[in-house]
């Protein structure tokens, strides 16, 4: 077993809730499979499975959907970014999903700010995964739109106002003095912002027009370029990221080319580490890890790390960081 097990999440190993939310009985989106990665994600079943429980300052989760499977309308209390692993996905705005809609394919990132009423669905011909951040390490509850409360009750869920569900076709029943959540009302729903195409599409990068860069800490190195996607970095020294309004953490895109390389160095807030292709080696010391497509390394604070692409390909990854200005690496 490694040494660093507890931070370590293996495409293969994600145990996924199926019953995670009150929309996961309603003709559509039933067949979704939710992960919670790190933190305690919002989602509204107990028995959902938390594979790495330390904080981290956000929240990191995955959803799975086969193809027409589709996630309802919702709003959340924190930031909430996507990285399309796999599949083409269609994301809808408004109450209704009518406002704006944009369509993103392997790679793409977007940011969906928190006044939005937000819905996503598999669009593609195949099974698709997204890779999901939530700032905070409490993200608080999902507020739904009003037709997802009528449509879970006639397939037996009701959402109570402690954030649990109830699954009546099981025999469960209401607690005593625990009333369910009221539907969202109108006061709430005039919150939220109806936005455009054109604007919905600004908090779209696509892997695409990503801004490959040589010039931050670590693509001084051959053969390394570093994409700031999410956040804020420090403008001496990095150019500014594409999605630059405040999230409370940060999101790069990392590409190595083949043998490339990234001596050993230290960070001083939690680094989190995501295969999107290739295959990522990380020199631990006291352990090499080979992170392969869809895995998830969360290294330890002030932990010597260093990186490299031991493969023929390019190695392209996502590394999500705590605050929205990370402090610079301390090469060894």
């Amino acid at each position: 077993m490694s040494l660093f097990a507890e931070r370590l999440v293996r495409y293969n190993d994600l145990i996924p809730c199926k019953n995670a939310f009150i929309d996961t009985r309603s003709p559509g989106s039933d067949q979704k499979e939710n992960f919670t990665i790190i933190g305690p994600g919002v989602a509204e079943n107990p028995n959902q499975h938390v594979h790495i429980s330390i904080p981290h300052g956000f929240n990191i989760g995955g959803a799975r959907q086969p193809a027409g499977c589709l996630n309802s309308q919702h709003s959340h209390l924190t930031e909430e970014i996507f990285v399309v692993h796999t599949g083409t996905w269609a994301f809808y705005t408004g109450v209704e999903g009518k406002d704006a809609k944009v369509i993103l394919n392997a790679g793409d990132i977007i940011s969906i700010p928190l006044d939005i009423f937000r819905g996503f669905e598999n669009v593609g011909d195949d099974i698709g995964y997204l890779y999901a951040v939530l700032g905070s390490d409490d993200p608080g509850r999902v507020l739904w739109a009003p037709q997802v409360f009528d449509m879970a009750k006639e397939f037996g869920l009701i959402l109570l106002e402690n954030g649990s569900l109830v699954d009546t076709t099981l025999n469960e029943e209401i607690p005593d003095g625990v009333k369910p959540m009221a539907v969202t009302s109108k006061e709430q729903i005039a919150q939220h912002r109806v936005i455009t195409n054109e604007e919905l599409a600004e908090t779209v990068v696509r892997a695409t027009n990503f801004n490959w860069q040589q010039r931050s800490y670590l693509s001084q190195f051959k053969g390394v370029y570093e994409a700031p996607l999410v956040g804020n970095l420090n403008a001496d020294t990095l150019i500014q990221t594409q999605l630059n309004w405040p999230h409370g953490f940060n999101i790069s895109a990392l590409k190595l080319q083949p043998n490339a390389e990234i001596a050993q160095h230290i960070r001083f807030e939690e680094e989190v580490i995501f295969v999107h292709q290739g295959c990522l080696t990380i020199d631990l010391g006291e352990e090499v890890l080979k992170l392969n497509e869809g895995d998830t390394f969360s290294v330890p604070i002030e932990h010597s790390r260093a990186f490299s692409n031991q493969t023929d390909g390019d190695c392209i990854v996502y590394v999500t960081r705590r605050n929205d200005s990370p402090i610079p690496p301390n090469f060894i």
